[in-house]
């Protein structure tokens, strides 16, 4: 009998031994009941507010990364020299909604500029509701871009004799579509927030 995936989960300890031991224990549970841990999604990092420091005590490189719900985490640092978890979108996860958009825009081809706009508008912003947090403006500006130049692309097939220049997509994704900004507020902020019992403000 095949189970489905289980929920993708990640545990954070501050000794290893205790990492290790639930790892082992978890191996142990799952397999009474006749499952297994993913092999090639379960594993022990060293991440977090020491790694950095510590791994370069003992020559090692950079910490490493993992990915979860379209993240890729890294430990990073801000402007001030703190630490802090940095989140940038994983660039499949990208990649794969870039190329949904441009198939439905070849299927859009021939509607009016405006509903296509309107569209894409409402692409973007769900797409910032999501990625649009603290560290990662970069991909979501290269995101707005790329959908920019993809809609050139679908307006120029469709007529070989009106051209749409650079100039008038820039227009139109002027008009429409929404500028980046970030919509969540930094983890300190937000949990601040919730100690005081209200939403935090972005």
């Amino acid at each position: 009998m095949r189970f489905p995936p289980a929920t993708r989960f990640i545990v954070g300890f501050e000794y290893e031994e205790d990492a290790r031991r639930l790892l082992t224990e978890l191996r142990q549970r799952f397999t009474k009941f006749g499952l297994e841990l993913h092999p090639g999604k379960t594993r022990l990092i060293e991440f977090g507010r020491y790694a950095a420091r510590e791994r370069r005590q003992r020559g090692l490189g950079k910490p490493e990364t993992f990915d979860f719900l379209g993240f890729k985490h890294i430990c990073a640092k801000s402007r001030k020299g703190t630490f802090w978890i940095k989140r940038i979108t994983i660039a499949k996860r990208a990649r794969a909604k870039l190329k949904e958009i441009n198939d439905q825009l070849k299927r859009r081809r021939h509607e009016p500029v405006p509903v296509q706009g309107q569209w894409l508008a409402s692409v973007l912003r769900g797409h910032m509701a999501y990625y649009a947090v603290p560290g990662n403006s970069d991909a979501v500006s290269t995101f707005r871009y790329q959908v920019t130049r993809l809609w050139h692309k679908a307006l120029r097939r469709r007529s070989q004799r009106n051209r749409i220049t650079w100039q008038r997509i820039n227009r139109y994704a002027t008009r429409w579509i929404p500028q980046v900004r970030i919509m969540h507020p930094y983890p300190e902020v937000r949990l601040a927030a919730r100690t005081q019992g209200r939403s935090p403000v972005r």
